[in-house]
């Protein structure tokens, strides 16, 4: 492993960031409070015990789905080990660096919280794998595609109905970490009906839309590239932990350095110079660079390795086998099963304060058991998988704590 290297403000920015804090002056491109739209303007009003963006952190943190992210799988399934990262904590990790970014940039961070949190409510048990299986069966079955940034703002904005705002659920929507780019301009100016177009879009184009969109806030814009920040480095970490590379591995990216806190703090600090008092967010030409090598080497040496790809072999069978009989009892309309009275029931009844009549169970009935399935966790789609088949010849072994003891 190279040198540890450590990158820090310039004298010249630090010193403008202190005077501008100083003499109180706002950053103009900043997502003022009072410029929040919602589907509903007549609820959820601003006021100083709730601003406008810290309602939607707390109608977040406040919703049943969010308590799910904690035995949802990063990266590294059937693992039980507690070093592991898991979903809950890469959101509040992504929150607290683009919170970093935007505090510098004199952003509002109430806004950046909201979208860092909410933006994988949808996303599948079993990580991307699990996002890849319910997009095979879906897309067979209606045409459509299930990208987990789509569900993370369907949660929020249909399934529960909680008038989370515009630029909330735009971030959301357009925060997928997984397309790099160079510079970040903001769509300002966006409606509930661009919005409610590039949903539609999404199901039905197969991701072009998903590569192309940017969100409407620069709040939107530093979430999108701290996803990326985030996981970068903490993925190598559980790597090692997990024994899947070797602690002597070599990256290759010298800008923005091969550990986690290096690459942290290095993008940091080139996403604040280059981007302090712009209307945009823009990489240098190295750092970028160095972005897009260290992804691909992370897909090279970790993501795409045999030894984390065998695992999922048996997951995906299993997919299959809970989709169709999730699927085959609601065309039954069997009230008595599962998914009725573990999901639709639920889902009404959570519902029950916020609309006033929910007629969720109209929904189409692909849609139904996509929402119920990517909505689980990795220990409830086991648990269900062995309730509903106990005699299915696909069983799962977890890593034990103690499987590296002779």
């Amino acid at each position: 492993m190279s040198g540890l290297k450590y990158n820090n403000l310039s004298e010249r920015l630090s010193e403008q960031i202190l005077s501008d804090a100083s003499n109180n002056k706002m950053n103009p491109y900043r997502c003022e409070n009072e410029e929040v739209i919602r589907r509903d303007m007549e609820r959820d009003k601003d006021s100083l015990l709730r601003p406008s963006f810290n309602r939607d952190v707390e109608k977040i943190l406040h919703l049943p789905y969010y308590n799910r992210y904690t035995d949802k799988t990063q990266v590294f399934s059937l693992y039980k080990n507690d070093d592991i990262s898991r979903r809950g904590l890469h959101v509040q990790l992504v929150s607290k660096i683009a919170r970093n970014i935007g505090r510098l940039l004199g952003l509002n961070l109430d806004l950046i919280e909201a979208i860092a949190l909410g933006h994988d409510l949808g996303h599948t048990p079993f990580g991307h794998a699990g996002e890849r299986f319910l997009n095979e069966i879906l897309n067979y079955e209606t045409g459509r595609f299930f990208n987990h940034n789509v569900q993370s703002a369907r949660v929020l904005d249909k399934l529960f109905s909680r008038n989370v705002s515009l630029q909330c659920l735009d971030g959301i929507l357009c925060h997928n970490g997984e397309f790099e780019m160079k510079e970040y301009r903001p769509v300002f100016g966006k409606t509930f009906d661009d919005f409610d177009s590039q949903i539609e879009m999404c199901y039905t184009d197969g991701g072009t839309a998903i590569k192309t969109m940017v969100p409407m806030t620069l709040e939107g814009c530093v979430v999108r590239i701290c996803d990326m920040v985030a996981y970068l480095g903490k993925d190598r970490q559980d790597a090692l932990t997990a024994k899947l590379i070797d602690p002597k591995q070599e990256f290759t990216a010298s800008e923005i350095g091969e550990t986690n806190a290096q690459i942290i703090n290095n993008i940091t600090v080139d996403i604040v110079e280059n981007s302090f008092g712009k209307d945009h967010l823009l990489l240098s030409d190295a750092v970028y660079r160095d972005l897009k090598t260290a992804k691909k080497e992370n897909y090279d040496i970790i993501y795409d390795s045999d030894e984390v790809n065998e695992k999922y072999k048996i997951i995906k069978e299993m997919f299959r086998e809970v989709y169709y009989k999730l699927l085959d009892d609601l065309k039954k309309k069997n009230t008595d099963s599962v998914i009725y009275k573990h999901h639709i029931e639920f889902i009404n009844r959570q519902n029950k304060f916020y609309v006033s009549e929910c007629k969720y169970s109209n929904e189409e009935n692909n849609q139904i058991v996509v929402d119920y399935i990517a909505s689980m966790t990795d220990d409830y789609f086991i648990d269900l998988h062995k309730h509903l088949f106990p005699d299915s010849k696909y069983k799962l072994e977890y890593v034990s704590y103690f499987d590296d003891i002779n």
